[in-house]
């Protein structure tokens, strides 16, 4: 009598476990709509920026962008994340800023205490610790970007809002 061969429970190499298993790729329509639903979203930005005269399109605002097109139903992606937790990083750059004067130094501060600001305020918004870097290293007048972050962040979330609706994807999912 011959038995069928064991199975054997371990990984083909020891590296195999860290594979993991990614998420299936968006259907082509989720995906073409998301992508124009970004670039529609910097677009309004850019042409905001030029009609304001106001650098209004800052790098963390375009990965903002690709978190609520792209993935809408993640907590990072939800206005209140998206508007408070540029704002609140924002601050915490402009606090550090206070304290220790531009430079490296303070960026890397802002930048990982604006981490702990947003996970306090239940806002966890991971580009959001850039605009706080962005803030500590280049010093900006406080009231003038506080106020373009608010309009640019404000038109992120309604111009994703545009975009789930045409996909059929929720979002927000909520809003407080």
């Amino acid at each position: 009598m011959t038995h069928p061969p064991t199975v054997s429970k371990r990984p083909a190499t020891p590296f195999a476990r860290l594979a993991g298993r990614a998420p299936a790729s968006p259907g082509p329509r989720v995906l073409l709509l998301a992508t124009a639903t970004s670039v529609t979203a910097l677009l309004v930005l850019a042409l905001l920026a030029v009609l304001l005269d106001v650098p209004l399109l800052i790098p963390p605002l375009a990965a903002s962008m690709a978190l609520v097109a792209g993935a809408p139903a993640l907590p990072l992606a939800q206005p209140r994340s998206v508007v408070g937790g540029q704002l609140l990083s924002a601050l915490t750059g402009f606090a550090v800023l206070a304290v220790l004067g531009p430079g490296l130094w303070s960026a890397a501060v802002a930048g990982g205490l604006a981490l702990g600001v947003m996970a306090l305020a239940r806002t966890p918004h991971s580009p959001a610790a850039a605009t706080a870097v962005i803030v500590a290293v280049d010093a900006p007048p406080l009231v003038s970007f506080t106020a373009l972050l608010a309009l640019a962040t404000t038109v992120l979330v309604l111009v994703g809002m545009v975009g789930a609706r045409l996909s059929g994807r929720p979002y927000p999912v909520y809003w407080w």
